[in-house]
């Protein structure tokens, strides 16, 4: 009799689980890619952290729930543009989406290398705009709204989210005739890289993403706090104040923009917590997921 009892009790556990299944984000060639060898490489340093490098093949994640409510959310894990945080900015970030019955989407998107793309400035937005293109494009099969598709990134992944929420209308990959638009319908940006400007922007994601000595036409078009306009989707920031690895000058700016432009903002500033705290700021009992669970319910 007890094990007649446990394998329902299975049976319910597996329906709890979310459905999880990577795939290429291209069908056929990657645009914007050099052919050489796969030479990408994954490692989990002291900290527990994986880190994934040399992206040449780009991947999206969805992560399914059961109870899917129709939104989705597209993660861009940061790394400086040098790697990707896959773990800790986004395959825990996507479970943590799918107890709230949203479908998450993790974006292992290419990291500029000359060695690896023709222009490895576009490369990054390129992936990004694919992935909303594709899920927007197979919405109705996921069970996904198509006007419910937002946009996240944690660090230089934030530069990642806001570039495509504000260059929604430059077609990154010219080469693609696919008319789906590509405007995210929200962006959640935490610890954002937004701004290349050399006196609070990250250099470090700026020189990998457009060189050391970029025009300043190339500085002021990755430059995000210049771009947004009244059609900017919702904006949901968190940022550290204490942040010494991305100035919060960058998430104030970015906000200022939104004010300005009467762009639906919310911004949480911690005093405490520094540079890419994940999940949990574990300086301070409030906790930023609660309140970004409150906006989304604003914004559906």
């Amino acid at each position: 009799m007890k094990y007649l009892l446990f394998i329902p009790a299975i049976l319910f556990m597996a329906k709890l689980k979310a459905q999880i299944v990577e795939m290429p984000l291209y069908k056929g060639a990657v645009p914007n890619s050099i052919a050489v060898p796969d030479k990408e490489s994954t490692t989990t340093g002291a900290d527990g952290v994986t880190r994934v490098a040399k992206v040449s093949l780009p991947t999206i994640t969805m992560y399914k729930p059961t109870n899917a409510n129709g939104m989705a959310i597209i993660v861009c894990p940061g790394g400086g543009y040098s790697i990707l945080a896959i773990d800790k900015e986004g395959t825990k970030v996507a479970e943590e989406f799918n107890k709230w019955g949203i479908t998450a989407f993790v974006l292992k998107y290419r990291l500029p290398d000359d060695s690896l793309n023709v222009d490895k400035s576009l490369a990054p937005l390129q992936d990004a705009q694919q992935a909303i293109r594709l899920v927007r494009s197979r919405s109705k099969e996921w069970g996904i709204n198509k006007n419910q598709i937002g946009i996240m990134g944690f660090s230089a992944g934030g530069h990642v989210a806001s570039t495509a929420a504000t260059h929604f209308n430059f077609k990154a990959d010219a080469t693609n005739n696919d008319t789906t638009s590509t405007r995210p319908d929200f962006a959640i940006l935490l610890y954002p890289v937004i701004s290349f400007d050399t006196t609070f922007g990250h250099m470090g994601s700026r020189n990998k993403l457009i060189g050391t000595q970029p025009t300043a036409d190339k500085t002021a078009f990755f430059s995000n706090e210049l771009h947004v306009t009244s059609n900017t989707p919702p904006i949901f920031i968190v940022h550290a104040s204490d942040d010494t690895g991305v100035p919060v000058e960058n998430s104030i700016r970015f906000y200022q923009a939104c004010v300005k432009n009467k762009v639906p903002v919310e911004m949480h500033l911690y005093p405490h917590g520094g540079h890419g705290f994940g999940l949990y700021n574990k300086t301070t009992s409030d906790n930023w997921m609660d309140r970004l669970k409150n906006w989304l319910s604003s914004v559906k």
